[in-house]
């Protein structure tokens, strides 16, 4: 497992979570017409790919239940367009960061991550990396804050395409991969947020299919076998992940830790799902 790429995840992924765990982005989205969260959300992380059609969607968010990507996909379209809803997002997701850090936002060391971040997420191939490169595609924000945002949004998307990889060379599903990160946490599958609400009989074929395999075991919780996996998947992810940060130096690297520890500390205390 890399570590450096472990670290850099738990200080980056709060700036990157902040669509689904602040008020302001959804506000944002909702302006634009939206009634429900569940349109936000795919109108907001699709939009860099722009106007395909739910199966390609379905294919790289990789982890829906059959034929929910398609109740959002193409419909959220006959809202608001693709460059709107980035715009959107880019906006709430910053009033977000400014309202939670503060003061932070203003100082230098504040900037310097933000340069910092933006050039390790802009430095990695294209390659195998369909949301990553769908992102790059954008423009980058003008504004500091955003620019923020937008730099973690870019190395979340990369992480993501790395982990489907991850998961698809272990043979895990998209609804098994959320089994498997319930059991691996201490929850029953059938409480996690992600498949709570998918019919029973629709979640206990997903566990019967990973018990078939042993990858559950007859307690209902992980094998040794459903264990080892989990870990294959989290260390293969994580060396997937370490590509950006291999164009910083490590004083750079160094520095760009010491400022993101208290804003991610600040992003947590503050994350409601």
């Amino acid at each position: 497992m890399n570590s450096m790429a472990r670290r850099m995840f738990e200080l980056v992924e709060p700036i990157g979570v902040i669509p689904y765990a602040a008020d302001e982005p959804n506000e944002a989205m909702f302006a634009l017409g939206f009634t429900n969260y569940w349109d936000t959300y795919f109108a907001g992380r699709a939009a860099p790919l722009g106007l395909v059609p739910a199966e390609v969607v379905d294919a790289l968010f990789y982890n829906f239940a059959p034929g929910e990507v398609a109740r959002h996909i193409p419909k959220v379209w006959d809202t608001t367009t693709p460059d709107a809803a980035i715009a959107a997002r880019q906006m709430g997701c910053a009033k977000a960061l400014r309202r939670i850090l503060g003061d932070h936002v203003d100082s230098p060391a504040f900037a310097r991550a933000a340069e910092l971040l933006l050039r390790a997420a802009t430095s990695a191939p294209f390659e195998g990396r369909p949301m990553y490169a769908a992102l790059r595609a954008i423009p980058i924000p003008d504004d500091l804050v955003a620019r923020l945002f937008h730099a973690a949004s870019l190395l979340r998307e990369h992480r993501g395409d790395g982990h489907i990889a991850a998961l698809m060379t272990e043979g895990v599903g998209g609804l098994e991969a959320h089994v498997l990160h319930a059991l691996d946490v201490g929850m029953p599958a059938q409480k996690f947020g992600r498949i709570h609400h998918l019919p029973p009989a629709q979640l206990a074929a997903v566990i019967d299919g990973m018990r078939a395999r042993d990858l559950i075991g007859d307690d209902g919780w992980l094998s040794e076998t459903g264990r080892a996996i989990k870990q294959r998947v989290e260390g293969l992810t994580d060396d997937l992940a370490a590509k950006p940060y291999e164009s910083l130096e490590p004083d750079e690297l160094g520095e760009l830790v010491t400022t993101l520890e208290p804003l991610a500390k600040l992003l947590l205390a503050d994350q409601h799902w």
